[in-house]
């Protein structure tokens, strides 16, 4: 059996419109501690994996190389913990759990998290400093590096990250569909697909021939647009595979590629996905390990010699919650990968998984890596997002601040939101487009 594996990286825009300021301090955090960390043992495991690069992220992963980031939670780790305010101690205390009282102690504290354990993380701040700069320069030469040596695959997303689906008809959402919405705008999907690729080709220095759709979104118009972007292959979730054949689960089926209208689909195994994002943290990682291994092997004897086996899922989020931020369980992982022979890691793009005469024509119903559309649509809080969206496009045309708030992130949160920033950005982006045109905001 064949493997691929699909890390998915990504952030949404947490910048002002019009600015360098950072709301939010998510880029800078997940850098240093889990796009490194997962580079680093790309090169020292040796087991190839495709990593899917976003392009907003690359963006803002470049404004704080360049020094034009302007972060409230990097000042505070900059400054003498002497001088640090009240204001500033509180935006360390959301890394560090539980009562700090001595500035210093909680610096140290803070910053040491923003680092994973394939560092050895050095105990004065300045030198701490150095090694963050140091690894936000390392990070895309350490990726470029290993595409170009073949040991890794590269693959980007929308240039936003919106529900491609819902721009190119707002109505494929189906029960989840906005009622009293017209959002029907396939030509700011092509846009996002067009500049990410463009963006991540300058970024590379190559281009990426597949695609990680925004929160797995996909559809027959989605497929077409991605095809007319460039792309070759993209990957989503099982779900939308049993739903686009009308039958239950097969593992024959599962394990192959699809063709629809031009585009190579791969479909990840759900089950096995989500196991390593929200299940495996709570086990011994030896164990956990082997027990995923077990699971692939049962699925090449269902599945065939022959069959290829997805997985796809977040790089950044899960690791928090493992022992050691997932190290010893992803070293563990790829160890005994690489012991069994009957296992093959897979590029999606490598000429066995994409040849033609292999994949069977298929009409894509409409979904996402949920199945539905409901994370991100269909509540009252998200459809007046849509609404206002809506509404933003039609009075503005398309215009840069409204490719920001198409983003899947802003709708993902409505009604549920954990911090205010994300309705906050949303409807500073929405303000932004008024102002670029001149047009009254309603």
């Amino acid at each position: 059996m064949r493997l691929a594996i699909l890390w998915h990286f990504h952030q949404p825009v947490y910048k002002k419109p019009g600015s360098d300021e950072f709301i939010l301090p998510w880029v800078n955090f997940h850098t240093t501690k889990n796009y490194w960390q997962m580079g680093r043992l790309a090169e020292e495991e040796g087991w190839p994996c495709t990593y899917n690069f976003v392009p907003c992220l690359l963006e803002q992963m470049e404004d704080y190389v360049s020094g034009r980031a302007i972060d409230p939670w990097q000042s505070a780790l900059e400054k003498p913990p002497s001088s640090l305010t009240e204001s500033e101690l509180a935006l360390l205390r959301m890394f560090v759990p539980g009562e700090c009282s001595d500035p210093a102690t909680l610096q140290r504290k803070a910053f040491r998290t923003f680092f994973s354990p394939v560092d050895d993380v050095p105990e004065d701040r300045e030198r701490m400093l150095q090694r963050q700069a140091e690894i936000r320069t390392a990070i895309v030469p350490l990726f470029r590096r290993l595409w170009e040596e073949g040991r890794v695959e590269l693959t980007t997303s929308a240039f936003y990250h919106p529900i491609l689906p819902m721009l190119c008809d707002a109505a494929a959402a189906g029960p989840e569909s906005p009622p009293d919405v017209e959002f029907r705008f396939p030509q700011d999907a092509a846009y996002q697909l067009l500049r990410g690729r463009e963006y991540f080709t300058r970024v590379f220095s190559r281009a990426p021939r597949g695609l990680w759709p925004s929160e797995g979104g996909v559809s027959r118009a989605m497929a077409r647009a991605a095809v007319e972007a460039g792309f070759a292959f993209a990957v989503t979730d099982e779900n939308i595979l049993w739903k686009s054949l009308r039958r239950a689960r097969d593992f024959r089926r599962l394990c192959r590629p699809y063709d629809s209208d031009g585009l190579t689909v791969f479909f990840r195994d759900l089950e096995l996905s989500d196991l390593i994002g929200f299940e495996y943290h709570r086990w011994n990682e030896k164990d956990a390990a082997d027990d995923l291994v077990r699971r692939i092997l049962d699925r090449g004897r269902e599945a065939g010699k022959d069959a290829i086996l997805t997985l796809a899922l977040d790089g950044e989020n899960p690791w928090g919650n493992y022992h050691q931020n997932g190290v010893p369980f992803l070293r563990r992982l790829f160890a005994r990968l690489a012991e069994e022979k009957s296992i093959r890691p897979a590029f999606f793009g490598d000429k066995e998984s994409l040849l033609a005469e292999k994949q069977e024509p298929l009409e894509l119903v409409p979904g996402t890596w949920l199945g539905n559309f409901s994370k991100w649509a269909g509540s009252p809080a998200k459809n007046c997002g849509w609404s206002v969206l809506a509404r933003a496009r039609a009075a503005c045309g398309p215009t840069a601040a409204l490719y920001v708030a198409e983003g899947s992130d802003w709708f993902w949160w409505f009604g549920e939101e954990p911090h205010p920033a994300f309705g906050q950005l949303f409807r500073l982006y929405i303000d932004e487009a008024y102002r670029q045109t001149g047009v009254a905001a309603p």
